[in-house]
């Protein structure tokens, strides 16, 4: 992922809020045919420091279930259009339009499982998470016969996590005025899109502030 440096981000924090806020990720290999393959899915995000892991599972006829080694994911975060009006250099420095937003790639080494009981507790672990987020307790239950049979049609990963690149472009390469300009007008959109995208930036700007 190109990122210059103003917008490259080292603090793990960041990887954090990104996949708190949307665990549906994409994951990338390399096909026989040289191509990339391509599936999105949920994940469980586990760090401990600087150790990361992601687990999930694909459908069994997935041809990326039979893939393991090197792979990326990519996390994808807020993001929004930004005009080039809402500078208030814009005459002065020729501003132009621009489009902010947060993202991650992560690079590590994939590892499948089809391990009855590892994709029983990993089935547990992903309706537990996300039935919880929907206010709901369906649950997978490994005693029932008709639930463990379920387990025949996917195929489970780790993805162990061996290089991440954080990329925060939200417009901390512009003047102090430029940048409150942004928030402002952000929020002054009927979008909740645009409203977090604004949140984000003055977090931003307010970790920036302590780390001087």
């Amino acid at each position: 992922m190109f990122s210059q440096r103003a917008f490259s981000e080292n603090d793990l924090h960041w990887l954090d809020r990104l996949l708190a806020r949307d665990p549906f990720v994409t994951l990338l290999t390399t096909g026989d045919d040289g191509l990339p393959e391509i599936t999105p899915m949920p994940v469980l995000y586990r760090r401990q420091a600087q150790d990361i892991t992601l687990l999930g599972h694909w459908a069994r006829p997935n041809p990326q279930a039979q893939r393991h080694g090197t792979a990326k994911v990519l996390v994808a975060g807020p993001h929004g259009y930004v005009s080039a009006s809402w500078y208030p250099d814009k005459n002065r420095a020729a501003r132009v339009p621009t489009w902010n937003y947060a993202t991650a790639e992560l690079r590590g080494q994939l590892q499948p499982f089809d391990d009855t009981d590892a994709l029983a507790e990993l089935v547990c672990a992903l309706s537990n998470q996300f039935e919880a987020s929907v206010g709901q307790s369906w649950r997978f239950e490994p005693e029932r016969d008709d639930h463990r049979r379920q387990l025949r049609g996917i195929i489970g990963f780790r993805f162990t996590v061996e290089q991440v690149q954080l990329k925060l472009k939200l417009s901390q390469n512009h003047p102090e005025a430029n940048q409150q300009s942004v928030i402002e007008n952000l929020q002054q959109l009927a979008t909740p899109a645009s409203h977090e995208l604004a949140h984000w930036m003055r977090q931003r700007r307010e970790q920036a502030a302590i780390s001087d």
